[in-house]
């Protein structure tokens, strides 16, 4: 590979001296060397000649010194553009101005043209490992338009007709998902199983990233297809677990709530497999966490039995649905939202429409992150019992 130098310096000798020094090299076109006596010379030369890639440069310089020179090079932000100073022996003061301003190396003078031979040689090094990061980077980029088609893909995939049930006035129903940059695990779902009863479901894959959205896809549509034939929730997460586990990667598993409502009498059987406790929003101004239910994380633990519990909704109850990267998102200081964060947030809120519910929510977690990086998907969905018909 030709590697195209450019030598700053005013000493009229030096370049001789290199042609002379250098000459296996530049006949077998490994280097190739181009010359400039001061700054304002080497900057023409450099728009002349666009792949250079290293620029060996004296300090001492009239018109255009080597500093200013390295000032100007670094404004190009060009990252397979390395510089290495030359300057006089003992003369450390300009030396760390210079690695201040980004040289990459340096050489003293006199010239030792073996330790200068090894210096470029290192410098080629430096800019190769450069080039691959920047092939790394730019396949990256590639991969990143990939992981935002696929998060559209899986936005796609979940229910997002609101009203949910407009024939059924005996429920109001409203979901979202705020979506990390990348493809993430976060699902939610809901149907009727029959004329009464209405399930309903938030899960949270671990990880990120296609592995986790595929799992996500796989445990949501099992979860359908296991809820249209089993009644009691705990034996759907059991029938549910056993069958990811021959699915699951090392580490890789989903956290789920799993709830089933009869909207003729309020009624809710639950299920809960390691998942964050949903809300009750009472109509009397109570805000209070369902109870948790014995079970575990779905997809890893082999015959886990997981256990079903009940309670009782009034007219105007709500219940409220969420996974972890609510509760955990953070501001610029990594300070958590936190669950007390989100009671208090629900308890002020609690008589708004459920859509004002989860948008209000949505709206105080962007209060509290002040732009910082959202690293989790954001998944609610909020249930209103409204009575029976």
């Amino acid at each position: 590979m030709l590697h195209k130098i450019l030598v700053v310096d005013d000493e009229p000798d030096l370049e001789l001296l290199i042609r002379q020094k250098f000459r296996k090299q530049i006949r077998e076109d490994e280097f190739h060397f181009e010359f400039a006596q001061n700054g304002v010379q080497a900057l023409d030369k450099l728009e002349e000649h666009r792949d250079i890639t290293v620029v060996l440069s004296d300090i001492n310089m009239p018109e255009m010194d080597g500093l200013t020179l390295l000032q100007r090079i670094n404004e190009r932000n060009n990252p397979m553009l390395k510089s290495v100073i030359i300057s006089a022996y003992g003369d450390m003061e300009n030396i760390r101005t210079a690695m201040n301003r980004g040289a990459f190396d340096f050489l003293t003078k006199p010239i030792d043209f073996t330790d200068l031979e090894l210096t470029v040689r290192r410098t080629m090094d430096q800019l190769e490992v450069t080039r691959l990061a920047l092939k790394s980077r730019k396949e990256l980029l590639a991969v990143q338009c990939d992981l935002e088609t696929a998060t559209r893909i899986q936005q796609s995939l979940l229910p997002k007709t609101f009203p949910a049930f407009p024939h059924r006035p005996e429920i109001d129903l409203f979901a979202e998902m705020v979506t990390a940059k990348e493809v993430g695990g976060d699902f939610y779902d809901y149907y009727f199983i029959d004329e009464d009863r209405l399930a309903f479901a938030v899960g949270d894959v671990s990880g990120k990233g296609i592995p986790a959205a595929i799992y996500m896809a796989v445990s949501r549509t099992l979860l359908k297809a296991i809820a249209s034939q089993v009644v009691n929730p705990g034996e759907v997460l059991r029938k549910l677990n056993t069958l990811l586990i021959p699915e699951s990667e090392s580490a890789t598993f989903v956290t789920v709530f799993f709830g089933v409502l009869n909207i003729r009498t309020g009624e809710m059987q639950f299920c809960n497999g390691a998942h964050n406790s949903p809300y009750l929003l009472k109509t009397t101004g109570a805000v209070e966490q369902l109870p948790l239910t014995d079970g575990s994380i779905l997809g890893k633990i082999p015959h886990m039995d997981f256990e079903t519990k009940r309670v009782k909704l009034d007219k105007g109850d709500t219940l409220y649905l969420y996974t972890d990267g609510v509760t955990e998102a953070m501001d610029p200081e990594s300070a958590q939202y936190e669950d007390a964060r989100l009671k208090s947030y629900l308890g002020s809120a609690r008589t708004l429409s459920i859509r004002e519910l989860i948008q209000g929510n949505i709206q105080d977690l962007k209060k509290h992150t002040r732009g910082a990086n959202q690293s989790d998907d954001i998944t609610l969905l909020a249930l209103r019992y409204l009575g029976a018909a």
